[in-house]
């Protein structure tokens, strides 16, 4: 009898990242979980990695910022009779304005996005990887996780850190029981990122060159994981620019990022 694949849940996977860890995933013989808000999208996607790889693919358009989400989500994987190998915590957006210029309920959405029910995927999957002798989970982070707070997209920088030192604590507990776990933290990626804060018409003004492909960010990630490495930052630059956030005073390095940042912090509407 020939063995189940092994089964990938990624969230967040309806563009960008996300959807191109869907589709590594697939390439190497996973079978799929995609969960984003957009159905179409996630329907879409799953048709073209059946054809293009023949893996099975559960479409399961959840609601991450929802309060519960990860075990509504996980209990739709169960009574669809899979279970959860790999896990890619991917699903993420920034808030560009001011704290108290957004509804109180908007910030909550987000800690329940990319903390919340993120954590509450890892603690749901944890234990079957276990008892089958081990898993993955891979969390998207980002390069703003080695800065300071400034002005604007005010939880980013500390939701992104606390999912690296989340990531990194998940090491030193399960790795000898078997788990890989890594924080991919990249710079600019090229997608629809920017758009959807409304910083778009900002970002389209950086250099070319310190953009990755969501392609590069996945590979780097992926790669990191199969070495059982934690931290990975793809790109040279991006790994001096976080060097230097670790490395200089902490002072300066909130000056910089403030005098640099200015433009990404928009004014509420």
């Amino acid at each position: 009898m020939t063995p189940p694949r092994p089964v990938a849940l990624v969230t967040g996977a309806s563009s960008g990242i996300g959807e191109a860890f869907a589709r590594a995933l697939a390439a190497r013989g996973h079978d799929l979980c995609l969960v984003a808000r957009r159905a179409d999208r996630l329907q879409a996607l799953a048709d073209s990695l059946t054809r293009d790889h023949g893996v099975a693919v559960l479409v399961l358009p959840f609601d991450l910022s929802e309060a519960g989400a990860c075990e509504r989500l996980l209990a739709a994987v169960d009574d669809a009779g899979r279970y959860v190998d790999v896990l890619v915590n991917n699903a993420g957006y920034s808030i560009a304005q001011s704290f108290d210029d957004v509804p109180w309920k908007a910030q909550q959405d987000f800690l329940m996005t990319l903390i919340v029910n993120a954590c509450g995927l890892a603690h749901g999957v944890i234990p079957g990887m276990i008892a089958r002798g081990g898993g993955r989970i891979i969390a998207t982070a980002s390069l703003a996780g080695f800065a300071p707070g400034v002005a604007g997209h005010t939880l980013y920088p500390g939701a992104k850190s606390l999912m690296m030192s989340f990531s990194q604590a998940l090491d030193a507990e399960y790795r000898d029981r078997g788990l890989k776990v890594t924080a991919v933290s990249p710079g600019f990626v090229s997608t629809g990122f920017a758009a959807a804060n409304g910083t778009d018409a900002v970002m389209a003004d950086a250099p070319r060159r310190l953009f990755l492909t969501p392609e590069q960010v996945v590979d780097a990630a992926l790669k990191a994981n199969d070495a059982g490495r934690v931290i990975v930052v793809p790109g040279w630059w991006n790994a001096l620019a976080a060097g230097l956030m670790r490395g200089l005073p902490q002072g300066l390095v909130r000056w910089i990022l403030m005098k640099g940042s200015a433009k990404y912090h928009l004014a509420a509407d």
